[in-house]
């Protein structure tokens, strides 16, 4: 797939993109949103309904991602509070609270052999860059994942169902780092020239998680109009 580098201007879902990058949707590849967080930085408000230009957080993924993949799923500790929402929700499977726990909980319901992973707290993400993590799925890598300045960026990733039994046998050893399990699986990284090719501001990667976030990305989607 040609790289597109796009203007700020193309900041909410990527509305100005056109063409048959978004017309078919996934089907080996199902979306897994994590809103399982104490939300504590945020003062306990749930980051998923925090509005930013009229939509909120979680609105805003899901005009990102429902044109992109067939199954949604949506890990949460307080399922009452997304019934009317177009996804599946599901459980944690383990009791501890960690960014490993929903991933663990996501691969394990979700119907596709691979799933994208995303917090609930990124109101930007693009398309496009999406896109690049789903082409880059080859039958023999498990994590399809970014590596920006020599950091793993785990929470825009794509994770095969294979990670599943280590994941599991990780956590029940009540560790809950994200990458102590790849030096047993297939890792492919995404670089940060890749990243910039197709989201340039790296958009896809500003997380809404204090009130000077928050104030943060107004800002951002304020300029961009």
């Amino acid at each position: 797939m040609a790289a597109k580098r796009r203007h700020l201007e193309s900041i909410p879902n990527d509305e100005k993109m056109g063409g048959g990058l978004m017309e078919i949707k996934n089907s080996r590849c199902s979306a897994v949103i994590i809103a399982g967080g104490l939300n504590s930085r945020m003062g306990g408000k749930n980051k998923a309904f925090l509005e930013i230009g009229g939509k909120t957080i979680l609105e805003r993924h899901l005009d990102t991602i429902q044109d992109l993949f067939e199954e949604i799923v949506l890990v949460t500790r307080q399922p009452e509070l997304y019934s009317q929402y177009p996804v599946r929700v599901v459980p944690d499977l383990f009791e501890d609270r960690a960014s490993l726990t929903g991933i663990h909980s996501g691969l394990y319901h979700a119907s596709h052999p691979y799933s994208f992973i995303v917090p609930c707290d990124a109101p930007f993400l693009q398309k496009s860059y999406i896109q690049l993590l789903i082409d880059a799925v080859e039958p023999d890598i498990d994590v399809v994942i970014p590596k920006h300045e020599g950091f793993y960026e785990p929470l825009c990733a794509i994770y095969s169902k294979r990670c599943l039994p280590i994941i599991d046998e990780q956590l029940k050893q009540k560790n809950y780092r994200i990458f102590a399990f790849f030096k047993n699986v297939n890792v492919k990284t995404i670089s940060k020239e890749e990243t910039l090719a197709v989201d340039p501001e790296m958009l896809s990667f500003l997380n809404v998680n204090t009130p000077e976030s928050l104030t943060q990305a107004i800002e951002v989607l304020r300029n961009s109009k």
